[in-house]
């Protein structure tokens, strides 16, 4: 979610379409209260997280297109959600709350996985308190329609180089987000993802829920992880102003263990991972971007490690981190 992952006069158009979402036009001066813009925000999120709905979205990635299938429903057991990828290999991720599994049909393996990952529709990362300082919100004059529903338009502008901006869709009667597009500097379309047919309400069959693969005889696997703290191994890694960590952890993999921290300004993450140079890898390209659509990869190398930053922000973000990156190994900061 990969998945990749802030808002006067003539607004009239957008209140009347998207009705209690906003406040009044004037609470929407050139400055809004970070309480104001914040509530906005957590309105279209907490739609995706608390409604029943079903639905077929494609996601664009650069020259990539693919689609998915999601149900989700909420009952007395918490949330329960079931995301189909219709294009590519077959996968599926089944999640109940802040538990999914993973399913891989050509390998037959179910890969749990206990973390919470916010998905499309979902918008807020961490609690989201960090975007009023570094996004203006500003609601749009227009009104979108997405999947035959009629959805007001919202833009989230960074206030500097270090993110992208968004352009949101937000479904005038739910407040479920349809649409999201992420946008650079100069509000060129990077990537986006958006609903093509949806249903929410009372509509949506629980039986939809339940995967299409029979699970019997299939290998389940969770990976070995544990909590980590970066700064006290050794390692001052810069973040971005307005970023946060969420999480840190080691993975034990066949190559050696590799760490990984989670950041994240309440909109956009970026993962860093630390993983052991291994002499047969020299000739591995370093210092370079690699990018598809809004996501961008960057690596180097840091001492005996080879240090990877990924998210969907802007490729100097990301070459800053790990350039700026030292490790001091314990015996030499005592």
């Amino acid at each position: 979610m990969r998945f990749s992952f802030k808002m006067g006069q003539a607004y009239s158009a957008v209140w009347l379409a998207v009705g209690c979402l906003f406040p009044p036009t004037s609470a929407w001066a050139a400055e809004a209260a970070p309480e104001q813009t914040l509530a906005v925000l957590e309105k279209i999120h907490k739609a995706a997280r608390q409604l029943d709905y079903s639905g077929v979205y494609t996601y664009q990635q650069g020259q990539v297109m693919s689609s998915s299938r999601i149900i989700h429903m909420v009952d007395g057991t918490g949330e329960r959600e079931r995301i189909e990828i219709l294009d590519g290999m077959p996968r599926e991720f089944i999640r109940q709350n802040d538990v999914t599994q993973c399913l891989f049909p050509e390998k037959k393996t179910v890969v749990i996985e206990r973390r919470n990952g916010e998905r499309f529709p979902a918008l807020l990362l961490a609690g989201g308190k960090e975007v009023p300082a570094h996004y203006d919100v500003r609601p749009q004059a227009a009104v979108g329609r997405v999947a035959g529903r009629e959805c007001g338009i919202v833009e989230l502008i960074p206030r500097d180089g270090l993110r992208y901006g968004y352009r949101l869709c937000v479904d005038t009667k739910t407040d479920l987000l349809l649409k999201l597009q992420t946008l650079n500097a100069e509000r060129q379309v990077l990537d986006q993802i958006a609903f093509n047919s949806i249903q929410v309400g009372d509509k949506v069959e629980s039986s939809l829920l339940a995967s299409n693969w029979n699970l019997k005889d299939w290998t389940v696997v969770e990976p070995s992880m544990s909590p980590i703290d970066l700064a006290k191994n050794g390692w001052r890694i810069p973040f971005p102003q307005g970023f946060q960590p969420i999480t840190q952890v080691q993975r034990h993999m066949k190559r050696g263990a590799v760490s990984q921290l989670v950041v994240t300004d309440g909109l956009a993450a970026i993962s860093v991972f630390i993983e052991p140079f291994e002499q047969d890898q020299k000739g591995q390209n370093v210092n370079a971007v690699v990018n598809a659509g809004a996501m961008n990869i960057f690596r180097t190398r840091v001492g005996d490690h080879w240090l990877t930053a990924l998210g969907e922000v802007p490729p100097e973000t990301l070459q800053s981190i790990a350039e700026r990156t030292e490790y001091v190994p314990l015996a030499q900061s005592q």
